[in-house]
């Protein structure tokens, strides 16, 4: 018989819990709400909400729509979308994340308090096109330098100062590269100030789900195929365990996999329902322990 165990330490981060709570509740008042982007990061939980009656929307139709009301997710938006809500009559249900909104705040306070002559480059440590990352460079009306990895320091202009942020769920050990690679490079009469913001929540599953998948024979990871948080988790488990698969849901599930294996572990990202984890365990209780 196959022990199967869900990781406690997985499951959605108090950012996504707060966005999804504020979208039923409106949902069970109106019937309808929309929201600008996948509330999450995983198709399952985006489906069940819309069937109850969120309305996944783009940036190009938040434009064309007028007196409603639109969901901002945990991700944060740039300043553009609020003036495009304004001109609109667009009530906002803004849920963003505390800390990506205090990032927000920080980069745009360099970019604004600092006079043109003495500008410094905003670098973020991030992945180009995410959400999160947008509104980020947003605050700086689109001047800010993303990097996705060390490999990309080159295109840094090392003459001038410089201020590097991260992205609220990247890798803490990326981002220590980082800092170390423009520290070896940067000129001696350049300023260069680096900003731990990557989100603890985040940074502290890393070593808990290690242990988690160290602990198990074989491992589910299930995740979305947009979530940067999950792949950043899913490889921290492979580099553990070897036998560890990443799925979506428990349709891509093998059972060749548990042949002779007694502990299973199923873990996930903070974009990672609970219910979807349960969904997954029931599956493999019903083929492998019936």
């Amino acid at each position: 018989m196959a022990i199967i165990e869900i990781d406690n330490g997985s499951g959605f981060c108090f950012g996504v819990v707060t966005a999804i709570q504020k979208a039923e509740e409106e949902i069970n008042k109106s019937g309808h709400l929309y929201c600008l982007g996948d509330i999450v990061h995983n198709s399952n939980e985006v489906e069940r909400l819309q069937k109850i009656g969120l309305e996944t929307i783009t940036h190009d139709q938040l434009s064309q729509l007028h007196d409603v009301k639109v969901l901002l997710r945990a991700h944060g938006e740039p300043p553009q979308t609020y003036e495009v809500a304004r001109r609109n009559n667009i009530s906002l249900i803004d849920a963003t994340c505390p800390v990506v909104l205090q990032l927000q705040k920080r980069i745009r306070n360099t970019y604004l308090d600092t006079p043109d002559d003495k500008q410094p480059q905003i670098v973020i440590y991030g992945k180009k096109g995410h959400a999160e990352v947008n509104g980020l460079v947003g605050q700086t009306q689109g001047n800010a330098l993303v990097i996705e990895s060390v490999d990309e320091v080159d295109k840094i202009d090392f003459s001038r100062n410089i201020y590097l942020y991260s992205q609220t769920t990247k890798s803490l050990e990326g981002f220590k590269k980082i800092v170390n690679e423009i520290q070896h490079r940067v000129a001696h009469n350049v300023q260069f100030s680096s900003f731990d913001t990557i989100c603890r929540r985040v940074a502290n599953r890393i070593p808990q789900i290690k242990q988690f998948a160290t602990n198990h024979d074989v491992i589910l990871f299930v995740c979305g195929s947009k979530s940067s948080n999950g792949r950043i988790l899913y490889e921290e488990c492979r580099r553990v365990n070897p036998l560890s698969y990443l799925i979506s849901n428990e349709t891509e599930i093998n059972l060749n996999w548990f042949l002779g294996k007694e502990h299973i572990g199923i873990c996930g990202a903070t974009s990672t329902p609970m219910w979807l984890m349960n969904q997954v365990k029931d599956y493999l209780d019903a083929h492998l322990n019936a």
